[in-house]
């Protein structure tokens, strides 16, 4: 089953590790040479990239990637560097990548843990740069990273699997030498995005609550999610309620005598380890006016949920093909 991170207090990852924990194990890993990818357009090394954790310098084209942070893999391969090792977030087993990015490899990448990852197995790998943007974000993982590569951090400012799709990309585009490459993307994403919101007008300032549903109850995301940032750039706001409520993380627990939080003008919620119909069916969801009115929409596609959630170019453009036209179901 896929995994997601969602709905997990920054003070108990560990102990709830709703969607995270076990994400992404892979073998002991073996040296192999590095897969072919094309070459840097750009020529511009040494490159120094921004972080959190201040500058970090990368001498010369990287030629031995390995990619940690959610949507670091898919970003990477989206500008034409397959990364010789890789973290699974989404739990999607054989090279660690949706449906929108198969095939990219040429050689497997070896899969790294997610939440506790090898450092020994990451150093067998020989690494010249690590991409980690999108992860825990904190500063003994940062520091164990760098001591086996020059390794590019989340952003300065932003919390905890935080970094927003456009920041990610710009950063690896720099460490990659691909900058323009990542202009080119970032373009073309904006433009998937805004003819979107072009045919469907009704998206415009419409308030929409984005919740899941796991064993352990409901949740709502927050602004600096990518769920909510991918609502937000087609038009929708989130719903103020959820957001009044928003803590440093990207996430409100929701109780069930919370549960008119996610009654919003259109409401969008998925299971995450469970079936569907464990909240679909339950007359508490039911009594949303939301869900009365048709105003909700529920995504059990595994792949759709997946795009949905993975705040990456090419499975955010695989979301807007195929779950905007329910969005706009659900409205019309």
């Amino acid at each position: 089953m896929r995994c997601h991170p969602a709905l997990r207090s920054a003070a108990t990852v560990a102990a709830t590790a709703l969607v995270l924990t076990g994400c992404g194990a892979g073998d002991e890993p073996t040296e192999g040479a590095a897969p072919e990818g094309t070459t840097s357009s750009s020529g511009a090394f040494p490159v120094t990239v921004e972080t959190a954790f201040g500058d970090v310098t990368v001498e010369d084209e990287p030629a031995r990637v390995v990619a940690l942070g959610w949507g670091d893999a898919e970003t990477a391969l989206a500008l034409g560097v397959q990364p010789v090792g890789a973290s699974d977030w989404l739990g999607f087993g054989g090279d660690g990548v949706g449906p929108w990015a198969e095939g990219r490899y040429d050689t497997s990448p070896e899969i790294i843990e997610t939440l506790e990852p090898s450092y020994e197995a990451i150093a067998a790998l020989d690494p010249d740069l690590i991409l980690d943007t999108k992860s825990a974000a904190t500063p003994e993982r940062h520091e164990a990273l760098s001591a086996i590569a020059p390794t590019i951090s989340q952003p300065e400012g932003v919390g905890p699997y935080q970094t927003g799709w456009e920041q990610q990309l710009e950063m690896i585009g720099q460490a990659l030498g691909r900058s323009e490459e990542a202009d080119e993307l970032q373009g073309e994403v904006d433009q998937a995005f805004a003819d979107a919101a072009a045919a469907h007008p009704e998206f415009e300032g419409t308030e929409v609550a984005v919740g899941a549903f796991t064993s352990e109850g409901y949740g709502a995301y927050v602004r600096g999610d990518a769920r909510v940032d991918f609502m937000e750039q087609l038009g929708f706001e989130n719903a103020p309620a959820i957001q009044e409520i928003a803590t440093d993380n990207f996430f409100v627990p929701v109780s069930e005598e919370q549960l008119s939080l996610l009654d919003a003008e259109l409401t969008v919620a998925f299971p995450i380890f469970v079936e569907a119909s464990e909240f679909t069916a339950s007359p508490l969801w039911q009594s949303l006016d939301s869900v009365q009115d048709g105003r909700a929409v529920v995504l059990e596609d595994p792949d759709l949920i997946s795009a949905f959630s993975s705040g990456s170019p090419l499975g955010i453009q695989y979301a807007i093909e195929n779950a905007v036209p329910q969005f706009a179901d659900a409205l019309g």
